[in-house]
Parts: C-alpha cells; sequence; structure tokens
C-alpha cells in the first residue's frame, strides 16, 4: 500500500439496488426511481459513511426488451434525470461528490458545459461528470436518429464532445466578475475567452454563460473497458468505473491505463480506478451466502435470459436450449466489447450453461459480487488495493436503502479499523477528496508559461 494511501469510495445507485431482483427484496424500496426521499436517505447514508461520492447512470429511453421480461423488471424504468435529481440533493448535503452521466452521443456538449457547471457552483465544488457514449440502439430512435452511431465513430464524436466541454469550462477566468458597484465594472472584458471552436462533430463558438467552476472543472470520470473507451480514458478521464471480475484481470487493466497517461502529460495519480463491487453483506459468511441465495430466487427466469442478452450486446437467445452451452460464434454487436469479452470467457472457462451463465450475471449485471461478512470483504477489498488492481471501489449495493445501510454500518468501521478509509473528509470539494488538482484555466497557463496547454486545457 506504500505510496497510495487510502481508498476511494463511489456509491453507485441502481434505484431498487443492483441485483435484478432488488426491487422485490422485503429491504428494499420498490419505488425508489421516483421516491425523492429515498435518494435523499441513501446519500445522507453514504455521506455519513464518508464516502468519496455518489453516481447515478443514465439511458435515454426506456430498454427494448421482451415484454414479459421487461414487464418484471424495475432496473431503469421510471427513474428521475440524474442532473435534476443531484442538483436537488445537492442542497441537502455538504461533503459527499455528486457525479452522473451525460451521453456524448444524444446531447450537445455545450448543455453538458453548462449544466455540470451549475452543478458545481450549486454544490460548492462537488460535481462530477459521466463520460459515456450511448450503447443501445433505441435511444437513437428517441433523438431522430434511424441507427446508432457505430462503436468506433461515437468515440471519435466523445473526444471532439470532451475538449469542447472542457474549452467551454475556461471560458471565464477565475477573476473575471468583479461585480464593482462603484465604478459600475461587472466583469474584466479581457478575462472572457470565446471558444471559436470548429471540428468534424461540432461548431461551438461560446461563452459559456456561467462563471468557472469552483472546482476549475468537474471531475471526468468513464466507465468501461473497451479499447476505444481506454484511448479516451487515458486522455481526459479523472476516475474510471469498471468492471473487473478476477485480480489478475483488475491488475492488467490498471497496469494498461495508468500507463498510457504519460502519452497525455498525465502522472498515474491524476487518475483514479475504481472497479464496480457489489457486496453481499452478513455478520457471518454463512448468513451472507443465505441472503444471496435468497435474492437469485426472486430473479424470473426470463428476466435473467433478458438480461444476459442485454449484457451480450442485445443478443438473441431465445432459440437456444436455456440449459444447453452459449454457442460459440454470437454475432458482436454495438455495445461494450469489454464485458461480451469477460462474460463469454467465463462461460467457456467454467462451463456454464445459458441458464447458469444467466443468473450469475443478471444479479449485478456482469460486475463483480463478493458475499460475507465484514472481515472477509475488507480482505478482499484490501487486497486488490495493495496489489495495484484498484485505487478503491464504486460500490453498487444489491439491494436500497438496506444494502447500503449494511455496508456503512460493518464494513467501513473495518475498513477504517485498518487504516484503509478515512474517518473525516479532507476537504470541501470533491477534488480535494479524491486528492485531485485544481485544474488551472488554458489561458491562465498561456499567461503565466507561455507554453501550449496542457491536457486538461486540451481544447478546441
Amino acid at each position: 500500500m506504500s505510496g497510495k494511501g487510502q481508498m476511494r469510495l463511489g456509491a453507485f445507485f441502481n434505484p431498487t439496488g443492483h441485483h435484478v431482483a432488488s426491487w422485490r427484496h422485503p429491504r428494499a424500496q420498490a419505488d425508489a426511481g421516483i421516491n425523492f426521499q429515498h435518494y435523499l436517505e441513501i446519500t445522507r447514508t453514504a455521506e455519513r459513511g464518508k464516502f468519496d461520492m455518489v453516481f447515478l447512470a443514465d439511458n435515454l429511453g426506456v430498454r427494448h426488451a421482451h415484454m414479459e421480461a421487461l414487464s418484471r423488471s424495475a432496473q431503469y424504468i421510471a427513474n428521475f434525470e440524474p442532473l435534476t435529481l443531484l442538483s436537488a440533493l445537492a442542497t441537502h448535503t455538504t461533503h459527499i461528490g455528486l457525479v452522473a452521466t451525460a451521453s456524448t452521443s444524444y446531447n450537445e456538449p455545450f448543455h453538458v458545459a453548462r449544466k455540470f457547471a451549475s452543478l458545481d457552483h450549486l454544490s460548492g465544488g462537488r460535481a462530477g461528470w459521466n463520460l459515456v457514449t450511448s450503447g443501445q440502439e433505441n435511444e437513437a430512435r428517441n433523438f431522430s436518429r434511424e441507427k446508432h452511431y457505430e462503436h468506433g465513430e461515437r468515440y471519435d464524436r466523445a473526444r471532439e464532445f470532451a475538449r469542447v466541454v472542457i474549452g467551454l469550462w475556461d471560458t471565464w477566468d477565475d477573476d473575471a466578475f468583479v461585480r464593482d458597484k462603484a465604478t459600475g465594472q461587472f466583469f474584466h472584458p479581457d478575462r472572457l475567452h470565446n471558444l471559436n471552436h470548429r471540428g468534424e462533430h461540432f461548431s461551438v463558438l461560446g461563452a459559456l454563460n456561467i462563471p468557472r467552476c469552483p472546482q476549475g472543472y468537474p471531475v471526468i470520470v468513464q466507465a468501461g473497458g473497451s479499447d476505444d473507451m481506454i484511448g479516451v480514458a487515458a486522455e481526459f478521464a479523472e476516475v474510471i468505473f469498471c468492471a473487473p471480475l478476477t485480480l489478475e484481470a483488475a491488475q492488467s487493466f490498471y497496469a494498461n491505463l495508468k500507463g498510457r497517461l504519460a502519452a497525455h502529460g498525465r502522472a498515474p495519480e491524476e487518475m483514479k480506478i475504481m472497479p464496480g463491487l457489489s457486496c453481499v453483506i452478513g455478520r457471518t459468511d454463512a448468513e451472507a451466502e443465505e441472503t444471496y441465495e435468497q435474492l437469485n430466487s426472486l430473479i424470473h427466469p426470463i428476466v435473467a435470459r433478458e438480461i444476459l442478452s442485454m449484457v451480450l450486446g442485445n443478443v438473441d437467445l431465445t432459440p437456444y436450449p436455456f440449459d444447453g452451452p452459449l454457442p460459440e460464434n454470437l454475432p458482436r454487436s454495438n455495445a461494450s466489447l469489454s464485458i461480451f469479452q469477460q462474460v463469454t470467457e467465463m462461460a467457456r472457462r467454467e462451463k456454464l450453461s445459458i441458464r447458469q451463465l444467466a443468473t450469475r450475471v443478471a444479479g449485478a449485471r456482469a460486475k463483480a459480487v463478493i458475499r460475507g461478512s465484514p472481515q472477509s470483504i475488507a480482505d478482499y477489498m484490501a487486497e486488490w488495493f495493495r496489489k495495484d488492481g484498484c485505487d478503491g471501489f464504486n460500490i453498487m449495493p444489491p439491494f436500497l436503502p438496506s444494502g447500503l445501510d449494511d455496508f456503512v454500518e460493518l464494513v467501513i468501521p473495518e475498513l477504517q479499523r485498518r487504516g484503509l478509509f478515512r474517518t473525516e473528509y479532507e476537504g470541501k470539494t470533491l477534488r480535494e477528496n479524491l486528492g485531485l488538482k485544481r485544474p488551472a484555466s488554458r489561458y491562465a497557463q498561456r499567461a503565466s508559461n507561455d507554453v501550449p496547454p496542457t491536457r486538461a486545457a486540451s481544447g478546441g
């Protein structure tokens, strides 16, 4: 653990919990997706546990699936728009970071720059943007497109999108607004900078009509593991949410991604890699195993197969025997290639039937699941952290609110006892708590150094 300090923790809020049958669990909030008091309770719980951040994923529409499966699922069917929700939560919290997904596929850079800058101001410097590309074909049809962007194209678009957003966040110098009533000077004209971006995908003049963020920029988060994603992440991302299923895979991903940072003028500590981890917690290992089996018993077989289909990129599995093996030559889709590879390799390695694989995957949708006592879970987390598999974890409670309560009441004290996690927040902003520097504006860098902008300031 030398040189790494303490681990970072995010709380990933899938409304009712990450297990696909979470909404059916007696300790889950079935209407969580549209229940503000539920979100307020779990966010305050995460803040009480000293988590770095809460994280909300998002879909731009109800996913397409067989109706018999879809109608038995609560996963992103009816839920709040995440930035609206986080803006409300900002007024009820003090320290915890507030991270939301906004797709580069079906947004404009100006909208994303302005909304996240607004959240950063509203929260006093606690905003984070999860930079993603949309992966579901049905989302395209909600935005006047018949076909989704191809995998490579959507990452080219994402790179340019990110450069434009960062450029817009540099519109105003930190000291641009004087608001001097006596002289009548509201801002210094020479401290306003239009972006004047013209690129392959976007043409954006600027200026952004909100002052520079308290954090300089909201923290840039990215999720995924494909080669295209890693290329974008190495240039822009400061926090990575990923889904390795073994320590060896985590170590390989960690070394690969951190090894690419130098090419963009970045140091390894400028990125925090946080694999997803769903913890089924009991006061003993046996109690945790019992809870896990209870959860899995709530998965309807139709739902399990549908979730597996979605994880594999919406491959139609209905022609194949449910108790037979996964077919060898499944078609590749436009979705996450890294998850497709991990899941198919697991099926081959462990000789799982479609039913067994579906039950395994459906619980946390191909993310790592561990069940055990607080001590067992802390042992697992400590090994990954100390052996350079991660800088922390994105905790995915299997059901909410109680799954998060269990983690905060049972696992957090065990991590603190071992010196692996904070007992108090280090700062007031998300960057301070993550140990990330506040980026200087490109214009301040040019004025002081007379050199080209750094990675963080690379723009249009």
